[in-house]
C-alpha cells in the first residue's frame, strides 16, 4: 500500500470513529444529565449503576447502592410488587411500563413521593442476559394532585350519603347514631356525638355558657376495635366537662377545635379523667378534632373526631367536611327534639283528659286501651269514658275529633266535658248527640265521631246513638261476633241531621267493643277486610279477661308506624248479683 493509500485509509478509520465516539459521549450525557432515574441491576437483582438523578430520588450515593437490592435502599417503599416484577422481566423479557409507586426515600424521610417505574431486560448482541435496567420518573406532583382530587370526590360522596342517610326519622338518637356511622370511616378513626342535656330537655338558652357543661352521650362508632372507645363515654352516660375542656370549649365558643398533633397535655383535655387519657394514648390517637352541632343559632352538642391507624392529621378541608355534616345533622336532631317534645305534651294532654275507671259499674266489667299515633301532628283527637249514671246505669263514650294535634286534644276535653255533663241530665242517646252536635258546630269549624251508649243492668238493655262512627262489634255468648246495623247519623258539628236510638238487649258474658277508627284502618287495606279481621280476632273473646282482649287487638291490629292514634272500650256484661 502506498503511503497515500495509508493515509487515506486512516482518515476514513477517524471519519468512522467519530460518529461512534459522539455516541459514546451522548450515552454517557444522556444517563449523567437525565431528570429520570436510572440503574442497572445484575442477574442477582443487584444495583450494579445508578445516575446521579436517581441518587438525588433515593438520598443515598452510587457507593451506598452498588451491590444492594432495592429493598435495602428503599426499607419504607412496599418493594415486594417491585422485586416480583424485576424477575418477572428478568425471566420473561417482556418489559414493565408506568409501574405506580408511593412511599418515602432518605431523600424525604417525612413525606410520601410517587414515582412511574419502568422495567426492562438488558441483553448482549447474541442474545445473552446482562441484568435489568430500571427508569424511575418522579411523579409526586401529579400524585398529590390526582390524591386531592380523589378526596375531593370522596368528599362530595360523603355529603351526599350524609344526605340519604342522616334524618332518615325524626328520632334524636338514631340521628346521632347516623351521623357518628357517616363519619367512619372516610372521615374519622371513631366518632362520638354528645349532646347537652338542657338542649334535650328543651330548656337551652341561646347565649354562651361560661362553666362546666353536662352532656349526654348518644352515639359512638368505630372503624375497628380500638381501646380508645373504652375512652369515650358510653352511650346513654352523663358526663359533666369543666370549661377547659376541648368539648366544652367548642359548645361554649360555637366553633370548631382542631388539634393536628395531639400530645400528652392535649390527651388530659380530651379524656374525660387520667384513665380515658392513658387509654386514647395507647390506642394511638393522634389527632383531633371537635365541631359544634348547631341549629337556628343554638348550640345542641358536639361532634368529637379522632384517628388513629388513619396516619394523616385532621386539616382544613377536613373541618370543612365535618362542619358540613354536623350542621346537615343539628337541623335533624333539632326537629327531632321539638317533634319529640311537641309529640310529649300532646299524649301528655291526652292522657290526662281520659277518664280513669270508676270505683264500681254495677253490671259491667270494664277495659280500655288508649294508644297515640306515632307521628306528631296525628295525636290528640281520640278519647273514650264511662260515666257513672244515677239507678245503676252506665254511659258509655268513644269518640274522634277529627283533628290533630294539641288542638284537636283540648277540643276532645271541651266534648268531653260537655258529654259528662249532659249525662248527667239523663236524655236519651240521641238527645245527647244532639247537643253536642250543636256544641260542636261552634268549635272553630272542628267535626268529631261519637258512639253514646247507656246501659241499664236492671233491664239488661243498651240504648245506643251514633254519630258518623264505626260500627260497634258485639260479641254474645256462644255466638259469633257481629257489627251492629246501627243508624249511622251524621258526624258532629254537620249540624241539622236527626240522630236515633237503637235498643240491644244483652245477656251474662256478652262484650260490646267501641272503638275509633285508627284499629281497623289504614293505607294498604280495604276497610271492610279489616272489619272482618276485627270480627275474627274476637270470636272466642268471652273465653279470655276483657283486658287480654283488648292487648290482643291492639298487637295484632296496629303496627308500630301507624298515623291514628286509638281509643279502644270493651263492656262486659256481668251476671246478676243475687
Amino acid at each position: 500500500m502506498s503511503a497515500s493509500e495509508s493515509f487515506r485509509a486512516e482518515g476514513e478509520v477517524r471519519r468512522a470513529s467519530q460518529p461512534l465516539k459522539l455516541l459514546n459521549d451522548l450515552s454517557g450525557r444522556l444517563v449523567s444529565q437525565s431528570p429520570v432515574g436510572l440503574a442497572v441491576m445484575d442477574t442477582d437483582l443487584r444495583y450494579v449503576a445508578v445516575n446521579p438523578a436517581l441518587e438525588r430520588i433515593n438520598g443515598l450515593s452510587v457507593e451506598d447502592h452498588v451491590g444492594r437490592h432495592v429493598s435495602e435502599i428503599l426499607p419504607r417503599v412496599e418493594t415486594t410488587a417491585i422485586a416480583s416484577a424485576q424477575w418477572r422481566v428478568l425471566e420473561t423479557g417482556v418489559p414493565l411500563l408506568d409501574q405506580y409507586v408511593v412511599g418515602r426515600t432518605w431523600a424525604d424521610p417525612h413525606h410520601d413521593c410517587a414515582w412511574s417505574v419502568s422495567l426492562y431486560r438488558l441483553e448482549d448482541p447474541v442474545g445473552r442476559v446482562w441484568g435489568v435496567a430500571a427508569s424511575i420518573a418522579d411523579v409526586t406532583e401529579r400524585h398529590r394532585v390526582e390524591a386531592e382530587a380523589a378526596r375531593a370526590r370522596r368528599r362530595l360522596t360523603l355529603i351526599a350519603d350524609a344526605s340519604a342517610l342522616i334524618g332518615t326519622v325524626l328520632d334524636v338518637d338514631q340521628t346521632a347514631r347516623e351521623l357518628a356511622q357517616v363519619a367512619v370511616p372516610e372521615l374519622a378513626d371513631i366518632a362520638a356525638v354528645d349532646m347537652l342535656d338542657t338542649v334535650l330537655a328543651c330548656y337551652r338558652t341561646a347565649g354562651p355558657g361560661s362553666g362546666p357543661e353536662l352532656f349526654r352521650a348518644l352515639a359512638l362508632a368505630a372503624a375497628y376495635p380500638t381501646e380508645a372507645t373504652r375512652a369515650a363515654d358510653q352511650v346513654g352516660d352523663l358526663a359533666t366537662y369543666a370549661a377547659d375542656r376541648l368539648v366544652t370549649q367548642c359548645v361554649h365558643t360555637g366553633r370548631p377545635v382542631l388539634v393536628p398533633h395531639v400530645g400528652e397535655q392535649d390527651l388530659a383535655r380530651i379524656a374525660r379523667d387520667p384513665g380515658a387519657a392513658v387509654l386514647l394514648a395507647r390506642a394511638g390517637v393522634h389527632s383531633y378534632l371537635a365541631v359544634p352541632l348547631s341549629a337556628h343559632g343554638v348550640v345542641l352538642g358536639v361532634l368529637c373526631l379522632q384517628r388513629a391507624r388513619n396516619p394523616l392529621p385532621f386539616d382544613h378541608d377536613d373541618v370543612l367536611l365535618a362542619v358540613e355534616l354536623a350542621g346537615r345533622a343539628a337541623v335533624s336532631i333539632d326537629n327531632a327534639r321539638w317533634y319529640q317534645s311537641v309529640r310529649n305534651t300532646a299524649v301528655t294532654l291526652q292522657r290526662s283528659l281520659l277518664p280513669e275507671h270508676p270505683p264500681h259499674l254495677t253490671g259491667l266489667e270494664i277495659a280500655s286501651r288508649y294508644q297515640p299515633a306515632q307521628a306528631t301532628s296525628e295525636v290528640g283527637g281520640d278519647w273514650f269514658d264511662i260515666i257513672p249514671l244515677t239507678g245503676d246505669k252506665t254511659a258509655l263514650v268513644v269518640g274522634d275529633v277529627m283533628g290533630s294535634g294539641i288542638d284537636a286534644a283540648a277540643t276532645m276535653g271541651r266534648l268531653r266535658t260537655a258529654t259528662c255533663t249532659l249525662a248527667e241530665l239523663d236524655f236519651d242517646p240521641a238527645q245527647v248527640l244532639q247537643h253536642l252536635d250543636r256544641i260542636t258546630s261552634g268549635l272553630e269549624h272542628y267535626i268529631a265521631t261519637c258512639l253514646y251508649a247507656v246501659y241499664d243492668p236492671h233491664h239488661r238493655e243498651c240504648h245506643i246513638a251514633n254519630a258518623g262512627h264505626l260500627p260497634p262489634a258485639l260479641v254474645h255468648t256462644g255466638r259469633p261476633p257481629e257489627l251492629l246495623d246501627l243508624y249511622p247519623g251524621a258526624p258532629l258539628g254537620v249540624g241539622g241531621v236527626p240522630f236515633h236510638s237503637s235498643t240491644l238487649e244483652l245477656g251474662p258474658g256478652d262484650d260490646l267493643v267501641l272503638y275509633t277508627d285508627g284499629l281497623v284502618e289504614t293505607r294498604h287495606h280495604p276497610i271492610d277486610e279489616r272489619l272482618d279481621a276485627l270480627l275474627g280476632l274476637l270470636d272466642g273473646s268471652d273465653r279470655r279477661p276483657a283486658g287480654e282482649t283488648c292487648d290482643l287487638l291492639l298487637h295484632a291490629l296496629r303496627n308500630p308506624d301507624d298515623h291514628d292514634d286509638v281509643a279502644l272500650l270493651i263492656a262486659r256484661i256481668l251476671p246478676a248479683q243475687p
